[in-house]
């Protein structure tokens, strides 16, 4: 069997609706990713729940499993899927991102990181061939390219440096990948790689590096070292600069973006999937997303509405749970209300990529991004 088959199966404009087969199931994309990092969503959310909640693709942390519990001890639980009992698929960050936020405490060589672990200070070394590793005991469906993320804005000549390094960083990967899927006792023989495209908000640098990635013909590519505080406009021109040059034929990944507004704008632009911790980390401080808006359920107009959080909403936390409850729950610092105002955001973002499908598949994109743009990124 094929590690992974992208099928294209229409166009608007340069929207795309595909579908993606994975060993871990079938992805319909555009596609939302939830992010648990430690290998659980924040907020007390289980794997059963997030079947509930539509979730398609689980993404969880290489830097944060590593430290902690171990990748060794993950393997030996049998892999991620069977150590959190989420059987679909599971994208594995490089732990790059995570390096690169750890900056005071990092130095860069062509071999790779060394740095100190943000829990105990242990020092850690890791290049392309220990991300690889890493994954590989995780037993991720897809494997993301360790890359460095260089800081928007950055000198020109030092972002042009990264991108090289990047990109040998990635053969190394890739060289990697191949060797540990081939022995006989790896938890997912048919793990995935996707590289990543770097370089800042320099569109030539941006182009040449995705021509290059290009070359390598990885199971999907990423668009990263976006949605790092550039302003949004600045982030759409470099997705509309390097689409043409990302292979038609493959899957793309807009790394850690974002809002409902960036998601329908990346789709718009040819992205097939996203991630972020925003649905989960909002919910979190009382920020949730709606059909006619984003609310703040801590305001006190909420203390006796005894209306759902959203009237259009089907998820599980509006179907039963009120506005006035939920904000007492809250303001109580009751642990249900992390969980409970967590699961609705995250079904407000999987049932907005099932609608943005839906109108791919009837041809009415367009019009459909028109008329929501503006209403769910803004503030009640």
């Amino acid at each position: 069997m094929e590690k992974s088959k992208f099928t294209l199966l229409k166009t608007e404009g340069r929207a795309r609706r595909a579908t993606f087969e994975t060993v871990h199931g079938t992805v319909q994309t555009p596609a939302f990713m939830n992010v648990a990092t430690c290998a659980a969503i924040k907020g007390g959310v289980s794997a059963e729940d997030l079947k509930e909640l539509h979730c398609q693709v689980m993404l969880s942390n290489t830097y944060h499993l590593h430290v902690r519990p171990g990748d060794d001890i993950v393997r030996e639980c049998g892999g991620l899927h069977k150590f959190t009992t989420w059987d679909g698929p599971i994208l594995t960050d490089s732990g790059g991102f995570q390096v690169f936020s750890l900056a005071s405490l990092r130095k860069i060589t062509e071999e790779g990181v060394n740095f100190q672990s943000h829990v105990d200070g242990k020092k850690i070394f890791m290049g392309p061939e220990e991300s690889m590793q890493i994954q590989s005991n995780l037993g991720s469906t897809i494997a993301m390219a360790f890359d460095e993320c260089v800081e928007n804005p950055a000198e020109y000549n030092y972002a042009k440096e990264s991108c090289a390094r990047t990109t040998r960083w990635l053969k190394r990967c890739k060289a990697k990948m191949d060797e540990l899927n081939a022995k006989p006792d790896t938890v997912n023989p048919k793990q995935m790689l996707f590289g990543i495209n770097q370089g800042c908000t320099y569109s030539d640098l941006r182009i040449e590096h995705m021509k290059e990635i290009a070359e390598l013909d990885l199971d999907g590519y990423a668009i990263g070292g976006l949605a790092v505080g550039e302003p949004a406009e600045e982030m759409y021109r470099v997705i509309e600069d390097v689409e043409p040059y990302m292979p038609k034929d493959k899957i793309r990944y807009l790394m850690g973006v974002g809002t409902p507004s960036n998601i329908l704008n990346g789709v718009e632009r040819g992205v097939d999937l996203f991630d972020c911790v925003m649905p989960s980390r909002n919910a979190r401080h009382g920020h949730l997303f709606t059909w006619n808006g984003i609310i703040n359920i801590n305001n006190n107009k909420y203390a006796t509405d005894m209306s759902p959080i959203d009237a259009n909403c089907g998820c599980p936390v509006c179907r039963r749970y009120s506005r006035a409850y939920l904000r007492h729950l809250l303001k109580s610092t009751e642990m249900l209300s992390q969980r409970l105002l967590v699961m609705h955001n995250l079904w407000f973002y999987n049932t907005l990529m099932e609608e943005i499908r839906k109108a791919l598949d009837e041809g009415r994109f367009a019009e459909f991004k028109a008329k929501w743009d503006p209403i769910v990124s803004k503030r009640i």
